[in-house]
């Protein structure tokens, strides 16, 4: 039943009209996303449990059919956006698991944790969190400077803070102890982000 969820998810991320280039490969990106995803989750909790893979995996299902543009182009558009992805991404993956015959007691608990409901208080929504934040940082924080030039430093400290502040302290000593490769050009602004004040 694991493995037939995974293969359901990986069917739709496959559809994803965006292309990303990945070690010679040309991936659809959200399914690029979701290995990444995968691959940290791995490597921050090996140990985690079916439901977490599955919840990781489903983080960003089939995003390609919520833009940013259908909501205002402003702060509070963009937070309307975000928490309807929540709802959007864990509704998608709920509806693949009663696919493969999932107990809604299971489809409860990765929706809770891809909706991030209760985070902070729900260990599997903060794990969820954790993964994102530290794939973010690994894999898409250079891309995402790189098309914010007026950003100044102010800003990019900022952002870099309330990244910090939604991981768990051990995604926060995951990321100190080494184990994340950080984004060369931005280690000098990371360092001053984290610094003690």
């Amino acid at each position: 039943m694991f493995e037939q969820v995974i293969t359901l998810i990986d069917e739709v991320n496959n559809q994803d009209p965006n292309q990303e280039q990945h070690n010679d490969n040309v991936w659809p990106k959200e399914r690029l996303y979701s290995e990444r995803m995968t691959d940290m989750l791995n490597r921050f909790q090996p140990d985690a449990d079916e439901l977490m893979h599955i919840a990781v995996r489903a983080q960003h299902i089939k995003r390609w059919c919520s833009p940013r543009s259908d909501f205002p182009m402003n702060k509070q558009g963009y937070h309307q956006w975000r928490s309807a992805l929540y709802i959007f991404h864990a509704e998608t993956v709920v509806a693949l698991m009663q696919q493969a015959g999932c107990s809604e007691a299971l489809q409860q608990r990765v929706y809770n944790a891809v909706a991030k409901k209760h985070i902070k208080r729900n260990p599997d929504s903060q794990l969820v969190e954790d993964i994102a934040s530290l794939v973010f940082i690994e894999h898409y924080m250079l891309a995402f400077a790189q098309t914010k030039p007026d950003y100044d430093e102010q800003k990019w400290i900022g952002i870099l803070q309330r990244t910090w502040q939604k991981m768990s302290p051990q995604a926060h000593e995951f990321v100190l102890a080494g184990n994340v490769t950080l984004p060369a050009p931005l280690v000098p602004l990371i360092e001053k982000a984290l610094a003690p004040s």
